[in-house]
């Protein structure tokens, strides 16, 4: 059957699905054909996210679980974990003999940062941390996989002490829409998705500078701290970092619109941010 001659996909275009094929081939793929399908179609049709629908969403060639009221991992977060196993990846490479190094997934969500990392950097250990209950429990089923453990609490205070000095890594997805622009979100978003997961007060940076100010008393020296963040935010979020003792960078991705300040943390007494625009 062509697409043009497929009901399924007619009827995703017309609830204004963009890629009503592939939606049709990876519900089929979930539920087959009959009446499980016509359940997921309509499920998608009335506006629901399809992963979501799906019980997962594909992340950096991973299928990570997800359930509803659980962040949804966006593919511009793939630079987020990228940067992160390549940090994680280094420093590994530069005490070989010590122990594994330790890389917090913080404002979690589903864990998709962390078991990316953890994917591509294989001893790691990894840590996972978010103030929503049913995040963490999700969470668990994406990082135990790879040996990760999950927290439940408000930002560091989710941590084992243990780790307080120890982590080289910490990739932090704080919430950074602004309270006013949530309204304009795509429904899927500001429909489905946890307000919490969202919101990051009224200019989008108030979970951003909290990561910052209390990030460096977990960190090793020369340990990083990296924020997905938004472009017209980068300088304000690098800034932030280097007010709390951080040489700053700003990484961007055009490709899939990902935008991450990396922070190398060495206390400055006088912190001036290094801004390269890549």
């Amino acid at each position: 059957m062509t697409d043009e001659g497929d009901p399924l996909v007619a009827r995703l275009r017309a609830a204004g699905c963009v890629f009503a094929e592939d939606e049709a081939r990876l519900l089929r793929e979930a539920a087959g054909s009959g009446p499980q399908l016509e359940a997921l179609a309509d499920r998608r049709m009335a506006g629901e996210p399809l992963e979501y629908v799906l019980g997962w969403a594909e992340f950096l060639g991973l299928r990570i679980a997800v359930e509803a009221g659980v962040f949804v991992p966006r593919r511009r977060s793939e630079l987020l974990a990228r940067e992160a196993a390549a940090l994680a990846a280094a420093s590994r490479r530069a005490d070989d003999a010590g122990a594994p190094p330790v890389v917090v997934d913080l404002c979690c969500g589903s864990g998709a940062v962390g078991a990316a990392v953890a994917s591509a950097v294989p001893g790691i250990e990894l840590h996972a941390a978010d103030v929503d209950p049913l995040a963490v429990a999700v969470a668990r089923r994406n990082v135990e996989p790879f040996g990760g453990r999950a927290h439940e609490g408000d930002l560091f205070a989710a941590l084992p002490q243990s780790l307080r000095g120890r982590v080289g890594v910490i990739a932090a997805n704080a919430p950074y829409v602004p309270s006013a622009a949530i309204a304009l979100m795509p429904p899927e978003a500001r429909d489905y998705e946890p307000l919490a997961a969202l919101d990051g007060g009224a200019d989008g940076l108030d979970i951003q500078r909290r990561v910052a100010a209390g990030a460096g008393e977990w960190l090793v020296p020369r340990g990083h701290v990296l924020i997905e963040t938004s472009k017209q935010q980068s300088a304000v979020t690098a800034a932030l970092l280097a007010e709390a003792g951080f040489r700053t960078r700003i990484v961007r991705d055009p490709e899939i619109g990902g935008t991450v300040v990396i922070g190398e943390w060495e206390a400055l007494s006088d912190p001036t941010p290094t801004i390269p625009f890549l």
